[in-house]
């Protein structure tokens, strides 16, 4: 176990005897112990530690202030042009860096401000980025003996505090805050919270004003619609994300800390198993301390999914870039602590597959005959799947990471396309006029994209129920096959000339590959 003392305000020393706890991708640990030499230095000198091939690694992730460009976690890749754009390319590589990828991190570091400060070591403690959209404190006290009388259930609330029910003792620098309490939405900024941030007349854990005190790291967090994957994710990126804005620690990536939903519902989804790669413990929601007060030693409230130009929602992304290394992390993050199994190649064959919806609209009409028609390829391995609430979340994912080409009508389940392996192409068989929505994921991501061209080359069935005709969100597809057979071969040879992909196959027996099709004849 990993015990950490704190001698001063901000100031403490690391004891680690047990590093498996640090529980992160082996492509990521190089990039931790940079961050924690103490750390670095301890497993380095313990026969015991198993990672001491990653020590000494001159890498940075690429939000920290002294961080070259060349020892980045990654680099961006913008083959597109920059004119009418930005003067240069480095302006348009630096620019999609700071829009969405650890750039945008080191924004938020350099924006942060201390809004309470402490001047003793019990004292309270508040910071906040610009716009409050990221803030973490200490010592801090939340009331919530109000909502024992409110009988309404609470979601998407800017009213949840009032005057005084936030606050610390501290030195409170009230203006400041108010100037960036600007963003005033429910899951923009922190603003609707900490506008009622008041200085308190005591220390409310020493003075014993606390009904309840929580030893242990505290994320709060505001979000999105949790039936949706493209939304729910929006959350469990963000929070990645401000994993490292708080790596100040050894322990920035633990799980054992809680997480506390600003809400009254009982907290379901479909995708509720993402948490694990976050906390060990129950999600809490407001229920949990209503009628309470409550003091958090360590508190969290991490950047929102629908921050202006946050991430990935409302990320402006400049034309001709792709390849972002923090959306690449996540991903690994989550297939990581999720366990996700990668499946070892036996042949060179392409693996696709097709998702299919059991929806009302969007539906493929003749997607059995599309599949018939790319299975005659020997090239392919193709299967078809439904990704919905008969099938574990964990479960879908494996399949996913496991697939080279990933097919599928525009759908929350393309969200899936974040955790391809990244030599795979994603073909959203059409967008449904929404052009930008999974193509700036992909891009984000850093696959490749395909989608549907020829519009006289599908059918668009409506059910005749919108006056008006349908959107054609509300409306179910016939396509050609032909043209489908085509896109997914862009797909296919994309994966094929990828490097990765390459070096992947490269170690199988051709010879016993075309034994075994001999055999098949």
């Amino acid at each position: 176990m990993c015990v950490l003392f704190i001698f001063l305000l901000l100031s403490h020393s690391v004891y680690c005897d047990n590093f498996s706890s640090i529980n992160l991708p082996d492509a990521h640990l190089p990039f931790y112990f940079a961050s924690f030499p103490s750390i670095s230095e301890k497993c380095a000198s313990d026969p015991e530690c198993p990672y001491t091939s990653t020590l000494h690694a001159d890498k940075c992730w690429g939000y920290e202030y002294s961080c070259d460009e060349s020892k980045r976690y990654s680099a961006p890749r913008c083959p597109g042009d920059h004119k009418g754009w930005v003067k240069s390319k480095s302006d348009q590589i630096n620019t999609f860096y700071t829009q969405a990828d650890f750039g945008f991190v080191k924004q938020q570091l350099r924006e942060m401000k201390l809004l309470c400060e402490p001047l003793f070591a019990d004292d309270s403690s508040l910071e906040c980025s610009e716009h409050l959209r990221f803030c973490r404190g200490r010592n801090l006290m939340v009331n919530f003996t109000d909502l024992r009388n409110r009988e309404e259930p609470i979601r998407y609330k800017m009213d949840v505090l009032k005057e005084g029910q936030i606050g610390g003792y501290c030195d409170f620098k009230q203006k400041e805050l108010e100037a960036q309490a600007d963003h005033i939405s429910p899951l923009q900024s922190w603003g609707p919270e900490m506008r009622y941030f008041t200085r308190l007349t005591r220390r409310p854990i020493v003075e014993g004003d606390c009904d309840v005190i929580i030893e242990k790291p505290t994320f709060i967090m505001k979000i999105d619609a949790t039936v949706n994957m493209y939304h729910h994710f929006c959350d469990f990126f963000n929070l990645y994300a401000s994993l490292h804005l708080n790596s100040t620690q050894w322990d920035a990536f633990s799980t054992d800390v809680h997480i506390l939903v600003w809400e009254t519902y009982t907290y379901r989804s479909a995708f509720q198993d993402a948490w694990a790669a976050f906390t060990d413990h129950p999600i809490w929601d407001l229920k949990t301390f209503r009628g309470e007060t409550v003091c958090f030693k360590n508190v969290v409230f991490p950047l929102l999914p629908r921050m202006i130009f946050g991430l990935y929602y409302n990320t402006p992304i400049i034309y001709g870039c792709e390849n972002s290394g923090l959306f690449h992390a996540f991903s690994e993050h989550i297939l990581h602590r999720l366990r996700i199994p990668f499946y070892h190649r036996t042949n060179k064959k392409i693996r696709i597959t097709l998702l299919s919806r059991d929806t009302k609209y969007r539906r493929i009409l003749n997607e059995d005959e599309l599949i018939e028609a790319i299975a005659k390829n020997d090239d392919y391995e193709v299967q078809k799947v439904v990704y919905n609430r008969k099938m574990g979340f964990k479960e879908q994912l494996e399949l996913t990471r496991n697939s080279d080409v990933f097919i599928g009508i525009h759908g929350a389940g393309l969200t899936h396309l974040m955790f391809l392996p990244d030599w795979a192409a994603v073909f959203e068989l059409y967008n449904c006029e929404d052009s930008n929505c999974y193509l700036d994921l992909a891009r984000l991501r850093g696959v490749k994209y395909v989608t549907w061209q020829k519009i006289n080359k599908l059918t668009s069935v409506e059910d005749g129920s919108h006056d008006g005709g349908a959107h054609a969100k509300f409306a179910n597809y016939s396509f050609d096959v032909e043209e489908f057979v085509r896109l997914v071969a862009i797909a296919a040879k994309h994966v094929q000339n990828h490097p990765q992909f390459k070096e992947l196959v490269k170690d199988v027996d051709d010879d016993l590959i075309n034994d075994r099709k001999h055999d098949e004849l």
